[in-house]
């Protein structure tokens, strides 16, 4: 639904995420199945080779479904007694594996583009497929953003067959029925025609074939978006006090309309705030062919590895570099001398180190050539982890040493500047 941006979108589904700036060192190992991942929850499986996680947030939402939904259940089953709260719990499971359905319908027709998912996140207000790239066609973006909806549509005409199945007044009725009309919601909200939601990636997808510009039509979608978040802000409490959705007015009390207006700001926010990550998001993408290996190399000086630290840096200075390559007796580049470790020396030992005690050696995924740039570049530096890089020219000659640092500083850099 979402077209990017990190915030909560209401049964949000697509998200293409810009590649993550790299970080220094080896990085995280994936975690098990079960186990909790920084900043993903925890990590329940990996369906077409996608980690799907639950957000600790998930839990808060369950508890509060399995609380409205069993005081339902206790007018329409009142001989349930306390079980109701296990039924409901069992519908508040059943709607978020409705979800992941809606997201994995998202996830393999991204896959079938061969576009890479980073993974699926269940949390407090529905789902969110992270993909990692934009699609290259406005008609493959229309596709990726419909089959989220489509298949929840499906589910739902899906449950209403269940329904004719069984007696109507049951528990089985009652939770066909309520995942019935929860997927009807689910599908309707999210062909709303606003980013983040995937009806507003649909209205992009339109926008971009007519202008035969992706950015026009993020902007446009984007703006449909912030209107809809205003429209929500104050059209569903007035619906709800007018009995529109099906509460007679006597029913609506002082708490109910408090609640009310609560949800309508919790939903225009989390839309508001997802269509402006959006066009931020885009501007990024635009700012990404800036972010090259080219510019972002510090020059470099070759050292052999016993040369003094002092000397090295003499060196350095008369050349007007920032950075040190180790090489041997034929010049060949082994090892890159740490900045980290460089500054960890003092001015009175350094005469008396050698480089080559500072240095780490080149690995497998620490050449980088110089041509690399935009998302390229920080898919590779994602993929290999490292605190400096080689950069090479195709010939393979040395241009120069790009520290990790200065590609987050660029990246945060491009992602401050405020969208248009």
């Amino acid at each position: 639904m979402d077209e990017s941006g990190k915030s909560q979108d209401p049964e949000e589904s697509v998200r293409p995420q810009p590649p993550e700036p790299p970080e220094g060192g080896n990085g995280p190992k994936a975690p098990a199945p079960g186990k909790r991942r920084p900043g993903g929850g925890i990590l329940m499986g990996r369906p077409f080779g996608v980690p799907v996680y639950v957000a600790p947030s998930w839990f808060l939402v369950a508890a509060l479904i399995t609380w409205v939904f069993g005081g339902q259940l206790e007018r329409v089953l009142p001989e349930l007694g306390v079980a109701r709260y296990l039924v409901s719990l069992f519908f508040a499971v059943a709607f978020y594996a409705s979800v992941l359905v809606h997201e994995l319908a998202h996830t393999v027709a991204a896959l079938r583009f061969k576009l890479p998912v980073r993974r699926i996140q269940l949390q407090f207000f529905g789902g969110v497929s992270e993909i990692e790239k934009e699609t290259e066609t406005p008609g493959r973006e229309f596709v990726l953003a419909f089959v989220g909806p489509l298949l929840s549509l499906v589910l739902a005409g899906v449950f209403y067959a269940g329904m004719q199945l069984v007696e109507p007044g049951t528990v089985p009725g009652v939770l066909l029925a309520g995942l019935m009309i929860s997927n009807l919601i689910v599908a309707i909200f999210n062909l709303l025609p606003g980013l983040p939601l995937d009806g507003g990636r649909m209205l992009r997808a339109i926008v971009w074939k007519i202008t035969g510009k992706p950015m026009s039509g993020t902007v446009a979608a984007a703006w449909v978006g912030r209107a809809l978040a205003v429209t929500v802000l104050i059209g569903l409490p007035l619906l709800t006090h007018t009995g529109a959705l099906g509460t007679a007015r006597p029913e609506i009390g002082g708490a109910d309309s408090l609640t009310d207006a609560l949800l309508a700001a919790i939903l225009a926010a989390i839309i508001w705030t997802g269509a402006g990550n959006s066009l931020r998001m885009a501007r990024l993408r635009e700012r990404l062919p800036d972010l090259t290996a080219r510019t972002l190399t510090r020059r470099a000086v070759p050292v052999e590895t016993d040369t003094p630290l002092s000397e090295a840096l003499r060196r350095a200075n008369d050349a007007g570099a920032r950075a040190l390559v180790v090489v041997d007796r034929q010049g060949t580049p082994t090892a890159l001398v740490r900045e980290a470790a460089i500054i960890g020396v003092p001015d009175h030992r350094r005469p008396w180190v050698a480089v080559g005690t500072l240095a780490q050696d080149l690995k497998d995924g620490m050449r980088v050539s110089a041509e690399l740039a935009g998302e390229d570049l920080l898919e590779y530096l994602r993929a290999t982890p490292a605190t400096e890089y080689l950069v090479t020219e195709e010939t393979g000659e040395i241009y120069g040493v790009l520290s990790t640092a200065d590609v987050e500083r660029a990246f945060v850099s491009a992602m401050a500047r405020k969208a248009a």
